[in-house]
């Protein structure tokens, strides 16, 4: 969970009322958050670097608070505030709108050369905004949240934030050769190239962990006005995106959140973004949704009887604006664009029972009588589990779904070449295909299939760790080694072809634990390492 550390002061000024820590807390629980800590910048040094280096430090209290990793409009104070607010019913959910410029709209053009690189950018204007020092910190701190969190380290997206007063549009998102990008980065005295930029950078504590992004790439993302100057080289120096979905995302969140200290409150100018095929998109889109749950649903899910007046009074609180239609039982509920986290039912469930409160809930036993007991899968997996820390190995699980880089592009493959299942409409690039093979099959039946794969990695081979490692799996489960006893044994699969290996693989069924274990398969591939793959 993200952790967003707040100044206590300038949070209850802002809240309009003080709070006692205990009280702070309290607040913090019922709308689903958590104060992890209090404490001041100087304490925190003191902690971390000594006595000596915490002198002349702050004294500010820090409330530090703990918000779940998909509420993104709860990342910085003004989020918070106004989450608060609305929750304790002292305010409205604001209404965002976009509006189109008295002149002439802003144009972000993308060039052709960026399309293999960073090939997505979205822009907007928050027009005659009013900063302080606490807020313009508290925007940043909202943007290097952002980049930790949804953005990815900025490998999905990057973000730029620029003074348009300094500048002249319209924009050109473009790619250039490292050598041929040339300008003077923040806080520097003198013009530097792409190039030098990223060996200066590679001992800066903030930036040489994005450096990877694009390093190795023969041209750089840069983006200049109308006259020139360069705004950023994404995604190092700001940027922009690599993910058109999360760009969304993050835009919205962050024009939403500061519009407030717009001249005029909660309205955004719309910036237009020229793609490469001559396609024009207005941003933000700022896009508000209507989605219908039944109340007796949520009451069902939640385990509470509200009506369904009073269940959209809940939802209301969680700046999701709901009222009952219908024949009285149906709630329509009001997405904004602040909630990308409200995807499915569920999720509006979910914000029903915080605003409820967990700790109202009667606790109820079960209608239907049931005697539990751990699947057998399950507990062999448990069983097994343990056994394979205990011999020094770390546990490791993968997604049902990937990117198409994880399984072709890293490993030196042609996406074609790994038969793999493509989403067609993948919601992020980070799920966009499964390695799994997509069977159908007349019969309705589901199949539960489990593997234990161990990967031993270091300068040499380690043969006999691999080696270890599997007798002590097989002495767990009682198969005995060799073939003629129906148990198991070690060949090497190199040299062998697909066929060969097929066979080799059917003839390894085990009968001692046949309702579990199905397949055993040794494949050392691992040079100089070994690995062990085990399906069940």
């Amino acid at each position: 969970m993200p952790t967003v550390s707040v100044k206590r002061d300038l949070l209850f000024r802002a809240l309009g009322r003080t709070y006692t820590d205990e009280e702070f807390d309290e607040l913090c629980f019922e709308f689903g958050l958590e104060l992890d800590e209090i404490t001041s910048e100087k304490e925190i040094i003191s902690k971390e670097q000594g006595n000596e280096k915490a002198q002349g430090a702050s004294d500010v209290v820090l409330y530090k608070i703990d918000v779940p990793a998909n509420r993104y409009d709860l990342l910085c104070l003004e989020g918070l505030v106004r989450g608060l607010q609305v929750f304790k019913e002292r305010i409205k959910t604001p209404v965002y709108k976009r509006v189109m410029p008295n002149g002439e709209i802003q144009k972000l053009i993308i060039t052709e050369e960026t399309a293999k690189i960073r090939p997505y950018a979205v822009a907007a204007v928050l027009r005659n905004i009013k900063f302080t020092k606490d807020r313009y910190d508290s925007f940043i701190e909202l943007q290097e949240k952002l980049h930790q969190n949804i953005c990815r380290k900025r490998a999905l997206v990057a973000i730029g934030t620029h003074d348009l007063d300094t500048l002249s549009g319209p924009f050109t998102y473009t790619a250039k050769k490292p050598s041929d990008i040339k300008f003077k980065p923040l806080n520097k005295t003198k013009e530097y190239t792409a190039c030098e930029l990223m060996n200066m950078y590679k001992t800066d504590n903030h930036l040489k962990h994005y450096l990877h992004i694009i390093e190795n790439k023969p041209l750089y993302p840069v983006i200049y006005d109308s006259n020139g100057v360069v705004l950023s080289m994404p995604p190092i120096i700001n940027g922009e995106i690599g993910d058109h979905c999360k760009a969304k995302i993050v835009l919205d969140t962050i024009v939403t959140t500061f519009s407030e200290y717009c001249e005029n409150q909660f309205t955004v100018e719309a910036a237009e973004v020229v793609f490469p095929n001559g396609k024009l998109h207005t941003f933000p889109e700022l896009a508000y949704r209507k989605e219908l749950v039944r109340a007796d649903l949520i009451n069902k899910k939640v385990g509470i009887r509200e009506t369904p007046e009073n269940l959209a009074k809940l939802l209301t609180r969680m700046c999701l604006k709901s009222q009952v239609i219908g024949d009285g039982n149906q709630i329509e509920i009001e997405i904004p664009p602040t909630r990308a986290d409200i995807i499915h039912a569920c999720d509006i469930i979910e914000d029903a029972a915080i605003a409820y409160g967990y700790n109202n809930i009667q606790m109820t036993l079960p209608k239907t009588y049931t005697i539990a007991n751990q699947f057998p899968l399950n507990k062999l997996t448990e069983l097994l589990r343990h056994d394979m820390a205990a011999a020094g190995f770390t546990e490791a699980l993968t997604f049902a779904l990937c990117s198409q880089e994880d399984i072709a592009d890293k490993l030196g493959l042609d996406i074609s070449a790994t038969k793999a299942v493509h989403i067609s409409n993948p919601k992020t690039a980070e799920f966009q295909v499964s390695d799994k093979k997509a069977k159908t099959y007349e019969d309705v039946g589901a199949r539960n299939y489990r593997h234990l794969c161990a990967v031993y990695y270091n300068k040499n081979p380690g043969f006999e760790i691999i080696h270890g490692l599997l007798d002590r799996v097989m002495q767990l489960l009682d198969v005995p080694p060799g073939e003629k006893k129906g148990g198991y044994v070690i060949k090497a699969s190199e040299g062998l072809s697909g066929s060969e290996l097929d066979s080799f693989l059917r003839n390894l069924a085990l009968s001692v634990v046949r309702e579990v274990w199905k397949l055993i398969q040794l494949i050392i591939t691992l040079i100089p390492g070994n690995s062990a793959d085990i399906g069940v």
